[in-house]
């Protein structure tokens, strides 16, 4: 046999004969389809830094194989696996630095494992290529690269190395699902080099199959190989026969998308329903949540139409809020603080007659956001009415809680932290629980509401709104009284309501200090009850959720709104600044926000008897009184006759009998009261059993908040109890008394104990005799700080209030 080196045929012509030539074509080919399906999986992502790792990967996994044929078939897969590791490494830095994302290399790598897939499937199209959305697509690019090669090369077996490529093809349409335009010449190009590689692949090996054979085995080998290529010939025919009607049925339909079997992240109770927040950020209105700091300057633009001459049908919230939107700076700052921005926090659509709640579908997202969805009834290719604005922010959080992202309406941009993103509603979510000291930067673009055309807007209708108008499965017919009254004759829905804003505006207060809680029950009482009862009386957030709630009864889409005021030019957001305000889905104009908070200072009028239902009639029958000679007109008696019945008999003893009787009677009750709080504390406190006697002296102390006249808010854990309770201690100091008042004992330690005892179900501690008489001590230490910081009169009333008693 003569050898390679001493072939005289020209150099071109041995490196051909040598199989050089048809091993680097097969890793072309390889290469190509699987840079094609990086290539189709791009589509969905931002950039092209995906489809550059991929073809990186496709050609690097194609050559190893192909130059290290001659090696011994042990020797290849290992050095595969070690160039994939360091091209994984370097693709992860590569990918982190264009993204943003901070961190050393290990830990981004592993995080990137971990999470590869998950954050894949789940991410916000378009995806921004970051290191946990581009491991996955690199890493099985390079299997799918080195299996298709390997294959064709060294076991020349080119249908069976075509296998991984498809595969990845078609696992890359299948993530592009939906999301991406039609392609065509992608598959054709797919199958172009498909049928050039089995070429390619069976020309090598038919020729070395045939080598030095005699005529008779090579005419049965042609035989052969042609009845087998007729055989499969006619299968696939027959495939394409009985598999073309689905295609061609599928070609005009739209593709799945895996995505919607993804959950999304899972949200708290606070994050869900943000409202229940308020009453607690109210009650410590000083506590420093986030600081805004506004980068550069943005404008308004003028409006499209001149102004109205009739600015009393305008709705003034609306205006106010296009200005605070459009970060426009006050014509007339006063010294008291203006805002000019509303950061918000989360909106809430669902209502279900009890609370106002999330329901939203949050994907992970890159830096750059894909713009909010267009609501029902607004195309998005009408211009606007003014151009749009760019406002850029940076907040830094200090107090807040939770995992929700305070933004400026419309986010395109989030820079500094991972986020995942709310498309519908234009919501942020932080992927871990907000910590103080978390910086991000939020680039907002906002569009200005035309109000000029409000009047003529009507609302949209159908399937789309259904959830904006919702209204649950049980109304009151009081509220829905009460909402045709207010806006009868109205026929327009601006005007509607607005005349619904005014309403509550001018009849209702504001009050710090309300009581939480939204639902029917809630809004009656806010709407209807007398102010002497407590009545009229509220939060914003009742004030947003009537709105909202008697809007939906007239057939107005809406929504709540949890936000922030910002002050003017940024500064520090404190818990005080948290606010709640409905929104008005108007046709063509999309969602307005309303303000039916009173102005401030103002005096509410009393609400009018006609919006009050009357009080139920009695049922208990009339009382027949019978003529007799006690009820004689005087008139019809004798002088002495009338002097005597004007007296009567023993008129000043029966009522100094009856204010006597009457003493006795409070006197007994409230005997009675010390009596039987005496002996509830004495079982609390003195239980033989030390879990007994835990939870007792949590009671007491909630006892004594109560009759200090400052019970707890209920959706406060009991740590957050124990805070709040040194705070009403620390409010208190008793300026007059004669000498120091005794300090209040700590009461975290305390409120960890009950929450391991009555949540715990004693596995997770089992007090003993130190731990009930420690709680004990500071119980009775707590009630008495808040005792001796009482005046005199309290002080007496402090051991015959009954309210303890009916304390659940």
């Amino acid at each position: 046999m003569v050898s390679t080196r001493d072939d005289p045929a020209p150099i071109w012509l041995r490196w051909r004969r040598s199989g050089w030539a048809r091993r680097l074509a097969i890793a072309a080919t390889m290469a190509g389809l699987v840079c094609l399906a990086g290539v189709s999986l791009n589509r969905v992502y931002s950039g092209v830094l995906l489809a550059e790792l991929v073809l990186g990967a496709a050609i690097a996994s194609a050559l190893i194989p192909a130059l290290l044929r001659p090696a011994p078939a042990w020797l290849v897969a290992p050095v595969s696996v070690i160039a994939l590791v360091g091209y994984g490494l370097w693709a992860v830095e590569v990918s982190a630095h264009a993204g943003g994302v901070a961190g050393d290399l290990s830990t981004l790598t592993v995080d990137a494992a971990r999470n590869a897939v998950p954050r894949l499937l789940s991410a916000l199209i378009p995806i921004e290529p970051q290191p946990d959305t581009v491991l996955a697509p690199v890493v099985l690019a390079w299997l799918a690269g080195f299996a298709g090669t390997e294959l064709a090369v060294r076991s020349a077996r080119p249908a069976a190395a075509l296998v991984a490529p498809t595969l990845l093809y078609v696992s890359a349409l299948v993530l592009v699902g939906p999301n991406a335009g039609v392609a065509l010449w992608q598959p054709l190009l797919f199958a172009a080099l498909a049928a050039l590689c089995l070429a390619t692949g069976s020309a090598a090996s038919g020729a070395a199959g045939v080598r030095g054979i005699g005529r008779r085995e090579l005419v049965s080998l042609r035989v052969r190989t042609a009845s087998g290529f007729a055989v499969g010939l006619a299968a696939v025919l027959a495939v394409v026969v009985a598999v073309s009607p689905l295609v061609a049925g599928a070609v005009s339909g739209a593709p799945g998308d895996p995505r919607r079997y993804v959950q999304p992240p899972d949200l708290d109770v606070t994050d869900q329903n943000p409202l229940i927040r308020l009453s607690g950020w109210a009650a410590f209105p000083e506590q420093n949540l986030f600081r805004v700091e506004i980068l550069g300057d943005a404008q308004p633009a003028p409006p499209a139409t001149p102004a109205p001459t009739d600015t009393a049908s305008l709705d003034p919230f609306a205006a106010e809020t296009f200005a605070a939107e459009t970060e426009a700076p006050p014509e007339q700052p006063s010294d008291e603080g203006d805002y000019d921005t509303r950061l918000r926090l989360a909106v809430l659509p669902d209502w279900d007659g009890v609370t106002w709640h999330l329901e939203a579908d949050y994907r992970n997202a890159g830096r750059v956001l894909p713009p909010v969805a267009a609501p029902p009834g607004v195309d998005p290719e009408q211009p606007a009415a003014y151009p749009p604005l760019t406002i850029e922010e940076r907040i830094t959080v200090d107090q807040l809680r939770g995992r929700l992202l305070p933004a400026v309406a419309s986010p395109t941009r989030v820079d500094g932290i991972r986020v995942a993103y709310d498309q519908r509603e234009g919501g942020l979510l932080d992927n871990a629980a907000l910590d103080p000291g978390t910086t991000y930067t939020v680039t907002s673009v906002n569009e200005g509401v035309d109000v000029n055309q409000l009047m003529a807007s009507d609302v949209p209708h159908g399937d789309a709104v259904a959830r904006y108008l919702a209204v649950g499965p049980s109304v009151p017919d009081e509220l829905s009284r009460f909402a045709q009254k207010v806006a009868e004759g109205e026929n327009s829905p601006y005007l509607r309501a607005l005349a619904l804003q005014e309403f509550l505006q001018e009849h209702y207060t504001f009050a710090t200090d309300a009581p939480s809680g939204h639902a029917y029950p809630n809004l009656s009482f806010f709407l209807l009850a007398q102010p002497r009862a407590g009545g009229q009386r509220g939060t914003s957030e009742q004030f947003a959720t009537a709105f909202a709630t008697l809007g939906r009864l007239l057939g107005l889409p809406t929504r709540v709104v949890v936000g922030f005021h910002v002050p003017a030019g940024g500064g520090m957001v404190t818990a005080g600044d948290a606010l709640a305000w409905p929104e008005v889905l108007f046709s063509g104009a999309g969602w307005v926000p309303f303000d039916p908070m009173p102005p401030p200072q103002s005096q509410a009028q009393p609400v009018e008897p006609e919006f009050v239902p009357p009080p139920p009639p009695s049922s208990d029958p009339p009382v027949s009184v019978t003529p007799s000679a006690e009820s004689a007109p005087v008139d019809s008696l004798g002088p002495e006759q009338a002097l005597a019945a004007a007296q009567g008999p023993g008129t000043a003893a029966i009522v100094a009998g009856s204010g006597v009787g009457a003493l006795g009677l409070a006197l007994m009750a409230l005997m009675a009261i010390m009596l039987v709080r005496a002996l509830r504390s004495r079982a609390r406190l003195r239980s033989a059993d030390p879990a007994r006697r835990v939870v007792g002296a949590w009671d007491e102390v909630l006892d004594g908040l109560l009759l200090a006249g400052r019970p707890p808010p209920q959706h406060l854990t009991a740590v957050e109890v124990a805070d709040y309770a040194a705070h009403v201690v620390a409010q208190t100091p008793g300026r007059h008394a004669r000498r120091p008042r005794p300090a209040s004992p700590d009461l975290v330690g305390l409120a960890r104990t009950v929450n391991a005892v009555a949540f715990g179900g004693r596995t997770v501690a089992d007090p003993d005799e130190s731990v009930a008489q420690a709680a004990h001590t500071r119980a009775v230490a707590f009630r008495r700080a808040l005792y001796r910081r009482r005046s005199w009169w309290r002080r007496l009333l402090w051991w015959v209030d009954p309210r303890p008693l009916r304390r659940r």
